[in-house]
């Protein structure tokens, strides 16, 4: 028994996941201004374009899932304010714009550069950076992908520390504030904060600055230089799957409603 193959199917597939051509397949030449590798991502598109049809057969035959987020660390010190113009120049928009193709960990630490790479010494309370970076390594454990929305909203602020509990309760009204307390001045928190100095530490190469960015775990110079400029672009070219509108430039007609 010989199963017959939808030529335009086989096209749109081959488009979709390779974003190749298919001179030698006849295929759907829709009269719409999505380019194929969007052709799929909605019903709208699908019945703009024509497509319709070939998008629900491609989905019966089972895509592969798509690629994996970006996965994006930045090690910093709170209190750094090349961390901060960072943040709220580049990681945060990123992040808002492409946050479903970008996965980010942030890893305060306090540096010791002064000392060996085998000495270390606790961070300290009473130091404000310290207690910064212990408060914002507790929002990370507690809040999981929030974190870096109450972090942003902390680092905005003129006085980083008076901040994290105004920006606690606008952004994780669920989280009470004495459940951060007891992580920062119970022994959850100097363990999340030594365990990210060690993590630094362990960097090969070692950060020679702050913030220290890494994309799937490793370190290029080029990535860092790009990230401290042009990171939103820099996520979209290293994404490996079907890439979002945000990134194509793709205008997405949604429906509006006005009062």
């Amino acid at each position: 028994m010989v199963t017959m193959v939808n030529p335009a199917l086989v096209c749109l597939l081959v488009l979709l996941l390779f974003g190749q051509s298919c001179s030698a397949v006849s295929h759907p030449k829709p009269s719409c201004r999505y380019p194929p590798s969007q052709w799929c991502r909605s019903l709208e598109i699908a019945i703009q374009c024509k497509v319709l049809k070939q998008c629900m057969e491609l989905r019966a035959v089972s895509l592969p899932q798509n690629a994996a987020p970006v996965s994006l660390s930045v090690f910093y010190q709170s209190l750094c304010p090349a961390w901060r113009s960072f943040l709220s120049q580049q990681l945060f928009p990123t992040w808002a714009m492409l946050q479903d193709i970008l996965s980010v960990h942030l890893v305060p630490y306090s540096a010791t550069k002064e000392l060996p790479s085998e000495a270390f010494v606790p961070c300290q309370r009473e130091e404000p950076e310290c207690s910064v970076n212990m408060i914002q390594a507790c929002v990370v454990e507690l809040t999981g992908v929030s974190g870096l929305e109450i972090i942003s909203c902390m680092e905005s602020a003129a006085d980083v520390l008076s901040a994290a509990r105004p920006c606690l309760r606008l952004l994780a009204p669920a989280l009470p504030w004495a459940s951060l307390q007891s992580c920062v001045n119970g022994s959850r928190g100097p363990l999340l904060v030594n365990r990210s100095s060690a993590a630094a530490r362990a960097l090969s190469p070692a950060p020679a600055h702050l913030p220290w960015v890494t994309f799937d775990g490793e370190f290029s110079e080029e990535h860092q230089d790009r990230a401290m400029s042009s990171l939103f672009t820099l996520v979209c070219e290293l994404y490996q799957g079907i890439k979002p509108p945000a990134c194509t430039g793709i205008r997405v007609h949604l429906d509006r409603g006005y009062c």
